[in-house]
């Protein structure tokens, strides 16, 4: 996936503009993604008035130790699960000094994949404060477009929540 793909950075651009409107800093947690959602923020310039930092837990013991996703949560619903993504949201903004954070997990294939929990399922998390929202996406082709569907949704995800908070 490009990281200067001129979708991504429109959205990029646009949230950079929402963060500084609003005053407040975002981080990622990133499991699927392995800090591409990072990486995009941070390659525009003047990033660090709104980038504050980004989560890469591609493991389980990774969520746990540094977003504090209980270990028990992720036993019972799997690390690809609504209940792991919410508590990667809200652990990426209590286990940083951001004020609202993006949270992504899923299966970008080719290998991985399941009958309940299919290459393309990614299920994402957004924080604004305390308050977190949830949602699952199947998404079609390779690994590199999984990824990069991935981290557009994730972007316009947060993007409108922080239009609508």
């Amino acid at each position: 996936m490009r990281t200067d793909d001129p979708e991504i950075l429109q959205l990029c651009t646009d949230l950079a503009q929402a963060l500084k409107t609003q005053g407040v800093m975002m981080a990622t947690a990133e499991s699927c993604t392995g800090g591409l959602i990072a990486a995009c923020c941070t390659g525009l310039s003047g990033s660090s008035d709104w980038f504050e930092r980004g989560f890469v837990t591609y493991s389980n013991a990774a969520k746990t130790e540094q977003l504090g996703v209980p270990a028990a949560l992720i036993e019972a619903h799997g690390a690809v699960s609504e209940p792991v993504a919410r508590a990667m949201a809200l652990g990426a903004v209590a286990h940083s000094r951001a004020q609202v954070s993006v949270a992504v997990t899923g299966v970008a294939g080719p290998t991985g994949g399941s009958a309940d929990k299919p290459v393309g399922l990614v299920w994402f998390g957004w924080a604004v404060g305390e308050q977190a929202w949830t949602e699952c996406r199947r998404f079609d082709g390779d690994r590199d477009a999984v990824r990069a569907a991935t981290v557009r949704h994730g972007l316009q995800g947060l993007l409108q929540r922080l239009a609508t908070a």
